[in-house]
Parts: structure tokens; C-alpha cells; sequence
């Protein structure tokens, strides 16, 4: 029995971006098509079957243990890049602030989507979502020099707001405009997640 339900959601891609392999900054560049391998996108930072860890996993490995790489690509909401801005009052968010990869339109509350869901393309092209992006410092010092005074709220802003990342399950292309089905799994939450969170408190 299949463990993964397509769903009715479906998402434009509205913007789709690449951070340079060279250089240190978040900072991607903005393109209208990404070619996926099982590494990830062709000719950019994030690619690679494995990388070294980072902040997010330090409760699990040292800092730069090599892990395998389920962040091969940032992937965020155009609904949410909205109301980060009004919250930071800002007329908009800039997708290359962030380093994003892709930026879609049409999954409501798309941040809090189930970890393991997919994102499938026409072409068969599917991304496995890993979890949520969390917020840091990195996009605010970016915005910060843009907007003077603006980017120290960034964090709170973009709390639940800033995106998923994901990893290639099957290659493919993503081009502007092409629409994504989201699948969901087919399991339902594990009741005794907000006693493992409190846990996690103390």
C-alpha cells in the first residue's frame, strides 16, 4: 500500500535562484530554470551527496561532521516571503536575501507541511521536503544592509515563515511557471510529540 497521498495542493514555481559555488556569502542568483541530480542542483554551494554538519545538528554531531546532504536546496512560499515583509514593514522580500532556490506560490502555511512530504513536478522531478528552515542571522545581516534598522527583526519575522529544505529524490528540471503536486505521508502524528519537545526543555 502506497505510504505517500497526492494531494489537491498544488504550487507555482515563482522564482527560482542559485547560490554561486565560489565566494561565502548566502546571496543566490537568481535564473529561470534549475537542472536536479541525485546531488542536488548542477554548478551550485549546496550540491553533493554528503556535507558537513551544521548549527541545525549540533545536539546530534560536532560541527562539521560529514552527514549525508537532505539541505540541497532552501525552498520557500511567496505567501510567507508576504508576511514576513509586512511584519518587518517592508514592501517585499528579496528571495536572494535568503539564499532560496525556488519560491512557490498556492501551499497555504507552507513552512509547517509534514517533514518527508514531496514535491513532485510534470516530469516526474521530485524533491523530498526534510524539515523546517529555521531563522538566523545570516538573511537579516543581508537585509540589514540594505534596510538600516530593519534587519534585527528578521528572526521573529520569519519565525514559521522561512521555508523548508529539501533534498532530490528523483532528478529532473524545474522551470518558472511549472506547477508541483505536494504528496503527503500517510501516517498520522506521533502522540507523544509534545512530551519529546517538553523533554527537550528542561
Amino acid at each position: 500500500m502506497p505510504a505517500l497521498k497526492p494531494t489537491e495542493f498544488m504550487a507555482e514555481i515563482r522564482w527560482i535562484g542559485r547560490v554561486p559555488v565560489q565566494g561565502e556569502s548566502i546571496l543566490s542568483a537568481q535564473t529561470d530554470r534549475l537542472e536536479l541530480g541525485f546531488d542536488g542542483p548542477e554548478g551550485e554551494r549546496h550540491s553533493g551527496r554528503t556535507r558537513p554538519s551544521c548549527s541545525r545538528v549540533t545536539t546530534q554531531y560536532p560541527r562539521g561532521t560529514e552527514i549525508s546532504n537532505v539541505r540541497q536546496l532552501s525552498v520557500l512560499s511567496a505567501e510567507d516571503l508576504t508576511a514576513i515583509a509586512m511584519e518587518m514593514g517592508l514592501e517585499a522580500i528579496d528571495p536572494v536575501w535568503l539564499g532560496a532556490s525556488l519560491v512557490i506560490k498556492g501551499i497555504p502555511d507552507f513552512t509547517l507541511v509534514p517533514p518527508s512530504s514531496r514535491l513532485q513536478g510534470p516530469d516526474g522531478v521530485t524533491l523530498i521536503i526534510d524539515m523546517e528552515n529555521r531563522p538566523c542571522h545570516l538573511p537579516a545581516r543581508e537585509i540589514e544592509a540594505l534596510h538600516p534598522g530593519k534587519g534585527k527583526a528578521f528572526k521573529a519575522a520569519a519565525q514559521n515563515r522561512r521555508g523548508v529544505t529539501a533534498w532530490v529524490e528523483r532528478p529532473g528540471m524545474l522551470v518558472l511557471g511549472q506547477n508541483l503536486r505536494l504528496h503527503v505521508p500517510d501516517q498520522p502524528v506521533w502522540p507523544h510529540l509534545d512530551k519529546a519537545r517538553a523533554s527537550l526543555k528542561r
